[in-house]
């Protein structure tokens, strides 16, 4: 089968015919149909993620079942499946709970093992995590649900609970900033998108946020921005980038006794992320991670996707096949593109 391989931390990925893969007992191979472009396969590229070379990326994904191993239950080849990119093992206390996101023995495709931008992939414990596509709901769209909408979704309903009416400022429109924006509006929630790329902020706009702004080094302070615009701050604030400066301007857009949720990665050398402490401890800040979303909490969601109320084929900006996408993977050195960018591990181009 053909595969993005990477040879080493920041080496140049190549498209390469790779062995077929075998089943894991109680897992399964997927044909890989759909899978996503995503700033954290840039992570592992550049070395912030252990990973084994030669190493495949790629974790947010659709596809149809080639393969079962031994001890699959529920689920049959031909069956057409989705997966979230935390995949859990499926036996231990988290697991058991339906929070199989935080398990402690959890697999990742695309960081523990090979990942999606091949035409297969092998997934674990099938049972646990693979989840069923209703027929209305596209092999795009189920992989745009990937990390970034499905990471939005659940940082929003279950972690922030955000109401309608509330104020929700996302720092950061790409694919999981304009998710959260898609999400938050659709929960009647007021959106206020920042970011540093107005092609960004135009796409948040058609997707109703109430309002964008264009941050950087010369604009103004971001938390003096949000307070005018909405009379002392958000209810809720998200930081979908993942730096020291992103962070801490999301915390500090808040009125008191907000609730901040971190979904940006922050890698730091020391694995230490400051956070305005002061200000969460004296306005009685709730300060909330998000990390995935089990599979057993995507029903509510598919059920949303499938009726048209939320739609994540509409942040795809683009569909590449696999050459392209292992030229694509070192450019996210200087910033991610506007919206989602699909792989179809199947498309040659001429």
């Amino acid at each position: 089968m053909r595969a993005v391989l990477i040879h080493a931390v920041r080496g140049m990925p190549t498209v390469t015919d790779v062995a077929e893969l075998a089943a894991p007992e109680g897992g399964v191979v997927v044909d890989v149909r759909a899978t996503g472009l995503c700033r954290s396969d840039w992570h592992a590229w550049a070395g912030r993620d252990e990973i084994t070379f030669p190493h495949v990326p790629g974790h947010e994904l659709a596809g149809v079942v080639s393969e079962l191993g031994a001890g699959v239950a529920r689920f049959r080849v031909g069956d057409r499946v989705t997966v979230p990119f935390v995949c859990g093992c499926g036996t231990c206390e988290w697991c058991r709970a339906g929070d199989a996101q935080v398990c402690p023995d959890q697999q990742q495709p695309g960081f523990t093992h090979w990942g999606s931008f091949a035409e297969r992939v092998a997934l674990h414990a099938a049972d646990t995590n693979l989840v069923a596509l209703p027929d209305a709901v596209s092999f795009e769209a189920a992989a745009a649900l990937g990390c970034r909408f499905a990471t939005a979704f659940r940082a929003l309903t279950a972690r922030a609970r955000v109401a309608p009416g509330e104020w929700v400022t996302v720092v950061g429109a790409g694919g999981v900033g304009l998710s959260i924006v898609m999400i938050a509006v659709a929960l009647g929630a007021r959106v206020i998108a920042i970011d540093t790329n107005p092609r960004a902020l135009a796409v948040a706009s058609r997707l109703g946020a109430a309002h964008v702004v264009v941050g950087g080094a010369d604009a103004p302070p971001v938390p003096d921005v949000v307070r005018e615009l909405t009379g002392g701050g958000s209810h809720v604030s998200v930081d979908a980038v993942g730096s020291a400066q992103t962070a801490a301007d999301a915390v500090l857009s808040l009125r008191r006794r907000g609730r901040h949720v971190q979904i940006g990665l922050l890698p730091t050398d020391d694995g230490r992320s400051p956070v305005p402490m002061a200000r969460a401890i004296a306005w009685e800040l709730d300060i909330l991670g998000s990390h995935g979303m089990p599979a057993a909490d995507y029903p509510g969601m598919m059920e949303l996707v499938a009726a048209g109320r939320l739609r994540p084929q509409d942040l795809i900006e683009r569909v590449i096949g696999l050459d392209e996408a292992s030229a694509l993977l070192p450019r996210f050195d200087t910033a991610a593109p506007a919206g989602m960018t699909m792989i179809d591990p199947h498309l040659v181009l001429p």
